[in-house]
């Protein structure tokens, strides 16, 4: 099988075999001033050079590959996301099925990263999950009743848009949204507002505000600076909690989840954010629903984007034999 994941920073084409044993793994940068034409073309031409190094061309039967959204899952079409300016309506699937001849398949992020911890990580054995970024945004998978559930057209699991206060920072457009509380560029938003409260009100600004440029200000530093003991990053994670446990318990009233698994920046902060979340959740969500949903970090780690392309990978096999 071969994985293929589409960034706007890098991309990354991984080989695995049909067990999901992750064989190699080539990145590169994404180079944004080149067409997208070009960028598939190189996708291809790593793809190609795995397959041809370990003889693996004739064994391929599947391709799956990840972007950030939107995205059309079911026309194989990247949709403009802001990432990746100029690429507008590209059939991803049909020109890497014409290119290999094997079924092929697209997911964003959140879909496919639920579909990794499900298989492979936090969720394995469990038939409803919900699985939140929580990375410089903050969007959501979900599997319903052991199948990936995408809503109408695709867009099922915005969580991150949906609106919490009506005085909040901004984030996914939208002031005092979820993304806004509960995302690593949220974080940082957030950081800015205590700092310019501490320096009005002439308070300690600790370990943060010795940050010279405080636009440049990121969530990897506010978890560094709770975890020696900074006070106002401690204030600021635990807001964040505090937000993310009123949308759990929305999630879980809502959906019923067995399990609800959060990745990157709660996997590195758990310790200064789930106990105002879980203090939440007590509060809020029906004590039937709540009992039986645990809230646990993504166990596939850095690992997670390699899984999360195999994951689609096996899904794209799996739809076709159908």
């Amino acid at each position: 099988m071969i994985g293929v994941d589409i960034g706007g920073t890098k991309c990354a084409v991984l080989l695995a075999q049909t067990d999901a044993t992750i064989v190699d793994r080539i990145a590169f940068a994404t180079d944004k001033d080149k067409p997208w034409a070009q960028i598939v073309a190189q996708l291809f031409e790593v793809a190609q050079q795995l397959l041809t190094q370990y003889q693996a061309r004739s064994q391929l039967v599947s391709i799956g590959i990840t972007c950030g959204g939107p995205l059309n899952s079911e026309a194989g079409e990247i949709l403009s996301p802001p990432n990746l300016p100029g690429w507008d309506d590209v059939p991803i699937v049909r020109l890497f099925e014409e290119k290999f001849g094997v079924p092929s398949k697209l997911e964003n992020d959140a879909n496919a990263g639920a579909l990794a911890e499900w298989k492979f990580g936090a969720g394995k054995g469990v038939s409803n999950l919900i699985f939140l970024t929580f990375g410089t945004g903050l969007g959501a998978g979900m599997i319903l009743d052991g199948k990936l559930y995408r809503g109408t057209n695709g867009l099922a699991g915005e969580v991150g848009h949906i609106r919490l206060t009506h005085d909040g920072p901004t984030g996914y457009g939208k002031q005092g949204s979820v993304e806004a509380y509960c995302s690593g560029s949220g974080l940082a938003r957030l950081a800015r507002i205590a700092l310019a409260d501490a320096e009005a009100k002439q308070t300690p600004q600790g370990i943060l505000g010795n940050i010279p440029n405080r636009n440049q200000i990121t969530a990897k530093q506010i978890g560094l600076a709770a975890q020696q003991g900074d006070h106002l990053a401690r204030h600021i994670l635990a807001t964040s909690g505090k937000f993310l446990g009123y949308t759990l318990a929305a999630l879980i009233d809502l959906l019923n989840p067995e399990r609800i698994i959060i990745g990157s920046v709660y996997v590195r902060c758990e310790a200064f954010i789930a106990p105002a979340m879980q203090q939440v959740i007590e509060n809020e969500a029906l004590a039937p629903s709540r009992q039986v949903c645990k809230v646990v970090p993504a166990a596939l780690g850095e690992e997670i984007g390699d899984y999360a392309t195999v994951s689609v990978s096996i899904l794209a096999r799996e739809e076709k034999s159908e």
